[in-house]
C-alpha cells in the first residue's frame, strides 16, 4: 500500500502554472527523488508536500490521511534545506534539540535523543561548537540530526548537498542511504543531479515544465525512458540520440543509418515490440547508452544481438576506469564507452560493437518511445 500519495496535483501563482496534474504514489519506507532541469516544479512539489505551499488542486495523503488543509506543523515532516538554516547564536547541540525544546519535551529525553542522534552521524565531538565553527559537510550533518530527532513519518530533502564540493558529495550521498537503510522511514528527496537520483532513489520522478514525465525505478527511468527528454536527461554521458529509419531487410526488422559517404548501416533489432512494427518504412530516433557501444573484439563479444559497426574517432576522453570515446554516428555526434586500454585515437575509422538488445526507439514527430 502506498504510504505518500499525490493526486492530480495542481499548482499556480496567479495565471502561471508550475505544477500540472501531477500523480505520484511511494511505497512505505520508500526513497522518492524528484529530478529535473531548474524550474521544472520539483522544489515546489516538495513544498506542496511539506505544506509550505498551499494546493491549488488535487490532494497529498499521508499514511492514508489527506493532509491538504493541515499545517505543516502537523504533518509529522522532517525537512533539510539547501542552506542548512541553522541558528548561528546556537551550539549543534540546541540547533538539534531546539525543537523538540518548543514542543515541550522533558530535557533528559531531549539529551538522549541528539546523543542517539549525534553517534549515528558521528558529530559527538561537535555538539558544542556554533555552525561557524563547522565544515559544508559538518553542517549538513548537523541539518540532518536536527531532522533526524524529529522521528518523523516522512524526511523532505531539498537539494542538500548542492552546496558541497563533489568529493564531499560523495561522501554525504553514501551516509544518506546508510540512514535511511537504518531507519527505513519515507523519503522525498529534491535534486537537479541525475547521478544523486540514480544512486539514492527508489522511485525517481522525472518532471519537466510542471508535467511529470515519468515514474519508475532507477532501472526503468535508465533503460525505457518514457520520451526523449528523460533519455536525454538521465545519465551521465547521456543516451545518444540518432536519426535512422526503420526498415524490413531477410524478414527481419533493422535500424539504417547513414555514413558519411551517402552509404547505411544497417543494425537488427532485438525483439522488437509490436508498437515498433508499426514504423517500419518510417524514420525513427535510436537510443543508445555510450556503455552499449564498445571495442570489445567481435571474437569476445557474447550474443547475437551484438553486430558491429564503422565509426569515425573525433575525440577521445580517458577516465581512468574506462575511455569515452566521441564518434560519428548516423550524422551525429555520440559517445562510446570504451575499455580503459583502448588502442582508439583522434582521426582514425575504427570498427565497434554495437548491443542492440539495449537500444530504445523514440517517434522523433512525439518524441516518445515506441
Amino acid at each position: 500500500m502506498s504510504f505518500l500519495v499525490v493526486s492530480g496535483l495542481e499548482k499556480r501563482f496567479g495565471a502561471v502554472e508550475v505544477l500540472k496534474g501531477i500523480d505520484i504514489s511511494v511505497p512505505r519506507g520508500g526513497f522518492l527523488v524528484l529530478v529535473g532541469p531548474s524550474g521544472c516544479g520539483k522544489s515546489t512539489l516538495l513544498n506542496t508536500i511539506a505544506g509550505l505551499e498551499t494546493v491549488t488542486a488535487g490532494e497529498i495523503l499521508i499514511d492514508g490521511a489527506r493532509v491538504n488543509e493541515l499545517h505543516p506543523s502537523k504533518r509529522d515532516i522532517a525537512m533539510v534545506f539547501q542552506s542548512y538554516a541553522l541558528y548561528p547564536n546556537m551550539n549543534v547541540a540546541k540547533n538539534m534539540s531546539f525543537g523538540m525544546e518548543m514542543r515541550g519535551v522533558p530535557r533528559a529525553e531531549r539529551q538522549q535523543v541528539v546523543a542517539r542522534v549525534a553517534s549515528m552521524l558521528q558529530i559527538e565531538d561537535l555538539l558544542h561548537r556554533k555552525p561557524s565553527q563547522l565544515s559544508g559537510g559538518q553542517r549538513q550533518r548537523v541539518a540532518m540530526g536536527r531532522a533526524l530527532v524529529r522521528d518523523p513519518k516522512i524526511f523532505l530533502f531539498d537539494e542538500p548537498l548542492s552546496n558541497l564540493d563533489a568529493k564531499l558529495r560523495v561522501e554525504m550521498r553514501t551516509e544518506i542511504q546508510k540512514l535511511h537503510q537504518r531507519l527505513g522511514t519515507t523519503v522525498v528527496y529534491v535534486t537537479h543531479d541525475q547521478i544523486e537520483a540514480m544512486t539514492l532513489a527508489t522511485v525517481i520522478a522525472v518532471l519537466k515544465d510542471g508535467v511529470l514525465q515519468q515514474v519508475g525505478s532507477p532501472a526503468e527511468i535508465y533503460n525505457t525512458p518514457a520520451n526523449i527528454f528523460v533519455a536525454d536527461f538521465m545519465g551521465s554521458p547521456s543516451m545518444n540520440l540518432v536519426p535512422a529509419r526503420l526498415d524490413r531487410a531477410n524478414g527481419a526488422l533493422v535500424v539504417g543509418l547513414e555514413r558519411a559517404d551517402g552509404s547505411t548501416t544497417m543494425l537488427p533489432l532485438h525483439r522488437p515490440s509490436a508498437s515498433v512494427e508499426a514504423f517500419v518504412d518510417r524514420d525513427v530516433i535510436l537510443g543508445l547508452r555510450p556503455e552499449s557501444i564498445d571495442d570489445t573484439p567481435a571474437a569476445d563479444a557474447d550474443g547475437a544481438h551484438r553486430h558491429p559497426l564503422e565509426a569515425h574517432v573525433e575525440v577521445t576522453q580517458p577516465t581512468g576506469a574506462d575511455t569515452l570515446a566521441m564518434i560519428r554516428l548516423g550524422g551525429r555526434e555520440a559517445v562510446a564507452r570504451l575499455r580503459a586500454e583502448t588502442g582508439a585515437r583522434a582521426g582514425e575509422r575504427r570498427r565497434f560493437m554495437v548491443d542492440m538488445s539495449k537500444a530504445v526507439l523514440f517517434d522523433p514527430e512525439t518524441e516518445e518511445r515506441l
